[in-house]
């Protein structure tokens, strides 16, 4: 099996899927803040003109457009500084290993979404359908 040929012909879908997919998970995490869906991702005393219900807003937003593939790039980037902030406001404090301070996951959405920025959106998507 050759790898190479595989990856090449497969490597603009799978861009498109990670793209959905990190928007899909995004959005979970927006719509848990705004929404209050799935119930009991937020603490009670959430509120929405807050650093948190900010991130929300930006969560809901960008995790819509990056699902649908509209204004990828600027919608990446902007969720990439935003999980950048949370990682260095929420995780850092509590101690530099990202394992050890829980920011694991602010981490890796920040690279996933600046990734998703430089690389575009993929075929799958209604950026690149407008491109047409």
């Amino acid at each position: 099996m050759n790898f190479d040929a595989l990856g090449a012909a497969w490597a603009p879908r799978l861009l498109s899927i990670l793209r959905i997919m990190s928007g899909l998970l995004l959005l979970q995490h927006g719509t848990g803040k705004l929404l209050k869906f799935p119930a009991g991702v937020v603490p009670a005393n959430f509120n929405l003109m807050s650093m948190p219900g900010y991130a929300g807003m930006i969560e809901f937003v960008c995790g819509i457009l990056l699902i649908i593939g509209l204004f990828s790039r600027p919608a990446a980037f902007l969720a990439s500084g935003m999980t950048a902030v949370a990682y260095f406001m929420a995780h850092a404090p509590q101690g530099f290993y990202p394992i050890l301070n829980k920011g694991e996951l602010a981490v890796l959405y920040c690279f996933v979404f600046l990734y998703i920025a430089a690389a575009g959106p993929g075929p799958w998507s209604i950026d690149a359908a407008r491109r047409k």
